[in-house]
């Protein structure tokens, strides 16, 4: 993952140290802060999935705020860095 194309973003989550009804991911992320200040809190995970990259394993997750915005934010296991992959409408995600 290039950082110039993908920014870092500072994420608030929890690790999850055992199963549990309340937590249905193992890395399961509630806010984050972009480069420029600007703050969103994770309304729901709206798609979750895992991606072996070489000896990493990335966390993808596809995010919808309290404002309604959409966003796809990725969890590098081998830097313990969250990155912004995009921000994009809805309409993309759900074909309205």
């Amino acid at each position: 993952m290039k950082e110039q194309k993908y920014p870092g973003i500072h994420v608030y989550n929890v690790v999850a140290g055992f199963k549990s009804s309340r937590l249905k991911h193992s890395i399961t992320p509630f806010r984050f802060e972009l480069p420029d200040g600007t703050e969103h809190r994770i309304a729901t995970i709206r798609q979750a999935h895992r991606e072996r990259v070489g000896s990493s394993v990335h966390y993808h997750y596809v995010v919808k705020t309290r404002e309604e915005r959409y966003f796809h934010i990725v969890f590098d296991s081998e830097k313990l860095r969250w990155h912004l992959v995009q921000e994009f409408d809805a309409e993309l995600l759900f074909n309205e």
